[in-house]
C-alpha cells in the first residue's frame, strides 16, 4: 500500500474531528460497557467538548468513571462501511466551567444555545489520552496526539474557526 504510506493520517483525522456533528461515546457504568450518540465539538486547545445533560446514562457514569472513548465517523466512499473513514479517541472527561469552552461548544452547535443553559446540562471537555484512525479498509494507524492537537488547532485556524 504505498499510497497509504503517503496519506497524511493525522491532518485527516484533524478534518473528520472539526467536521463531526455527532459521535458514538462508550462509557462503563460497573464495568459494564454503554454506547451513547453524542454532539462533539473541537476545543481551542484540540481537544473535544460535549454538552451533556446529567439526566441521561452516560453522563452519570462519566461522573462515576471519567474514562470514555469517542467514536467518530465520516462518510464512506463505497456502500462498504469499512470504506468510511473513522477516528476512535480515547480520553478522560471532566465538566468544564470556561466560558470559552461554552462558547466554542455553541459555535460548533448553534441549535443547542436554547437548552445549554438549563440546570441539568454541562459543558464536558475530553482531555484525549490516545487517537486511532481508520482512513477506510486497510488503511489505518495510531496517531501522535500532540500532532493530532496541533493539526485540529491549525486546521481550525485556517478554516475561519
Amino acid at each position: 500500500m504505498a499510497a497509504d504510506q503517503e496519506r497524511d493520517f493525522v491532518a485527516e483525522a484533524a478534518a473528520l474531528i472539526l467536521s463531526a456533528r455527532a459521535g458514538s461515546l462508550a462509557t462503563t457504568d460497573a464495568g459494564a460497557p454503554h454506547v451513547a450518540l453524542v454532539t462533539p465539538a473541537p476545543a481551542g486547545d484540540g481537544g473535544l467538548l460535549l454538552l451533556l445533560s446529567t439526566l441521561s446514562a452516560h453522563t452519570r457514569h462519566l461522573a462515576a468513571e471519567p474514562a470514555c472513548a469517542l467514536l467518530l465517523v465520516g462518510p464512506g466512499t463505497s456502500p462498504n462501511p469499512q470504506t468510511s473513514p473513522r477516528v476512535t479517541l480515547r480520553a478522560v472527561a471532566a465538566v468544564s466551567t470556561a466560558p470559552e469552552d461554552r462558547a466554542a461548544y455553541l459555535r460548533h452547535h448553534p441549535y443547542a444555545e436554547p437548552y445549554s443553559g438549563f440546570a441539568d446540562f454541562n459543558i464536558w471537555r475530553l482531555r484525549l489520552t490516545a487517537a486511532h484512525y481508520v482512513g477506510g479498509f486497510a488503511a489505518a494507524s495510531a496517531l501522535n496526539l500532540l500532532a493530532l492537537q496541533h493539526e485540529i488547532i491549525a486546521a481550525a485556524q485556517r478554516n475561519g474557526g
